[in-house]
């Protein structure tokens, strides 16, 4: 990978964007500017199975993790920290502190998604501690 061509750069940009997209849609709890692709993939501990049952398509997404985060997501502040490249530019791994008003807690994350030529995220998984919200 040539990081100063200008192929990479903008692949680099591209990725970027999308998370942050992604993000900036949670501070606005608004699932539609999420850029999913209709058949993408998520893993993350806070859902049905947890890490280990990806939920499939987009639609499962917005109905087994959406729906029931939207509410926490109330009066969320995030900060993203960082961000980093997967070295063939598939994808992105996005560090962020994630701080809930209800219950107050913040979230240490480290958000994985692998973004498709169009910017579509195509797979996530979500890494983050879920004992401060769920007590365990």
């Amino acid at each position: 990978m040539n990081l100063n061509s200008p192929d990479t750069a903008s692949r680099m940009k591209q990725l970027k964007k999308v998370a942050e997209v992604y993000f900036d849609s949670l501070r606005k709890r608004n699932f539609d500017t999420i850029p999913y692709d209709e058949n993408a993939a998520l893993r993350a501990p806070l859902t049905p199975g947890g890490v280990n049952v990806p939920l499939n398509g987009k639609e499962a997404i917005y109905n087994n993790w959406w729906l029931p985060l939207e509410l926490a997501l109330q009066g969320v502040t995030i900060n993203v920290l960082g961000h980093y490249f997967h070295e063939n530019l598939t994808g992105i791994i996005t560090e962020a502190e994630i701080i809930l008003a209800t219950p107050l807690v913040t979230l240490r994350v480290a958000d994985r998604f692998s973004i498709d030529k169009n910017g579509k995220i195509t797979e996530q998984e979500n890494h983050v501690d879920p004992r401060e919200v769920t007590g365990g």
